[in-house]
């Protein structure tokens, strides 16, 4: 993942920690016994700046893992210790640590008719033992709340040691003091692997930080320098304030508590609160100005992803392609729909222009939240306006395909507990500071 903080202050900090630990000033002390496939392995070695409610500046140092610590004068640097004890972890293991052993120890010499059996045993109490370690990590976040780590994840076993990376262990420990992050590194320390090399600084994984630091954070950071801000908007959150303090939630605001020096109004376009994907955001005026001008020029591309509820040769609108055709561009025009606001209806005298082309990716079975299947048109949208609701309505309009987008609550139908399945996953725009051509990719959740 990217780093979702400036990493400059607190590289100076991590090379100097790797410098101490290879004069021998400072060293790795052991608190637990490590896993076998990582015995001998190098750590990283993370440090996250963060300034007080005075504005002092704090820094913070942990080490990956669970079973090694720093020792030795580091310092100004406060040391972190792992979210969860080591003691804790093996307390939780050890009702079924003795029958996997057992189990291991018979797969190897069981003949080949009984493996199948004994693995699948084996494979649920490792599972059991999992969710007994996870539910103990419990990550204070940036708005006050503190969230386990089933909440994160539901019901998706996370990845094996999920949790104890450096970058998860500082934040939840600065968010438990109320302490700003403002610059975070980590550097491995140890023997060479296969993609890291000691002295050498890296991002947070996406296999266990991409996971966990999204919901400590609040936002899902794809890209970010001194201008701009790329993220991955989840479903379900708004863009940008409504009326009301129960519409204060939002990117921006979620944006503008993370990074303070942030302008009082960095949107430049929006998605609906239904919607996830990529948004782009401003942290200066002059970025802010440069990318609104980009979208009202029409400068800006964008490419969604859609499930459309059926299959496209059986919708009832009008722009239903005729068998064989796979690809197609319809314009359309709409104006908003007073009486039913935020509705809009098609206005083909006095309706704005919408030019959307589209691709059909294929057919999936999606899965209801009544557990049956149905057939779903997989969509790539690229619309060449940004007229609100433009896609939903070139899907579920009779003008259009008459096939409303999977969870469309306003123009087809969405069942407790399910999301629009719309999803922004291309977007291209120049930096408003190099001129540079920008790209960002982000794959559909569905």
């Amino acid at each position: 993942m990217f780093p979702p903080f400036p990493t400059e202050q607190a590289h100076a900090y991590c090379k100097k920690i790797v410098s101490q630990l290879q004069a021998g000033s400072l060293s790795l002390t052991r608190i637990s016994a490590p896993s076998g496939e990582r015995d001998g392995h190098g750590v990283m070695i993370g440090v996250l700046v963060c300034t007080d409610s005075g504005g002092r500046e704090v820094v913070l140092c942990a080490v990956s893992g669970n079973s090694l610590v720093l020792s030795g004068n580091t310092g100004d640097c406060v040391l972190v210790p792992p979210v969860v004890a080591p003691e804790a972890i093996e307390k939780a293991l050890a009702p079924n640590d003795k029958m996997i052993h057992e189990l291991t120890a018979q797969l190897k010499k069981s003949p080949e008719c009984e493996r199948r059996h004994i693995s699948a045993e084996r494979a649920q109490l490792t599972t059991e033992s999992l969710r007994a370690v996870h539910s103990l990590y419990r990550f204070h976040c940036l708005d006050g709340s503190v969230r386990s780590l089933g909440d994160i994840c539901g019901a998706k076993l996370p990845p094996t040691g999920t949790g104890d990376c450096c970058a998860p262990k500082l934040l939840d420990y600065a968010f438990a003091r109320n302490l700003h992050p403002v610059s975070m590194d980590e550097m491995y320390y140890g023997r060479p692997s296969l993609n890291k090399v000691s002295g050498v600084s890296y991002p947070p994984c996406d296999e266990r930080c991409g996971i966990i630091l999204p919901a400590m954070l609040g936002l899902a950071v794809v890209y970010r320098d001194e201008n701009i801000l790329v993220v991955n908007k989840q479903s379900g959150l708004l863009s940008v304030p409504g009326r009301g303090p129960e519409k204060q939630d939002c990117i921006v605001n979620r944006m503008k508590r993370l990074f303070p020096y942030t302008i009082e109004q960095p949107s430049v376009h929006r998605l609906d609160m239904e919607t996830s994907g990529l948004m782009v955001l401003a942290f200066t005026a002059e970025a802010q100005r440069t990318l609104s001008m980009q979208f009202e020029k029409g400068l800006v591309r964008k490419q969604y992803v859609a499930l459309l509820d059926g299959t496209l040769e059986n919708g009832k609108g009008l722009c239903v392609p005729p068998h064989g055709v796979t690809e197609g561009h319809i314009e359309l025009r709409f104006s908003l729909d007073w009486p039913n606001r935020p509705h809009q209806m098609y206005d083909e005298v006095n309706g704005k222009l919408e030019i959307t082309d589209w691709e059909k990716s294929g057919y999936n079975w999606y899965r209801g939240v009544d557990g049956k299947n149905r057939k779903v048109t997989r969509m790539l949208f690229t619309p060449h306006t940004g007229r609100t609701h433009q896609l939903r309505l070139a899907s579920a309009d009779m003008h259009g395909f008459g096939l409303p987008i999977v969870g469309d609550s306003l123009y087809g139908s969405c069942e407790p507990g399910e999301r629009l399945m719309l999803h922004a996953r291309y977007l291209s725009f120049v930096h408003p500071a190099t001129g540079e051509r920008m790209e960002f990719t982000c794959p559909a959740p569905f």
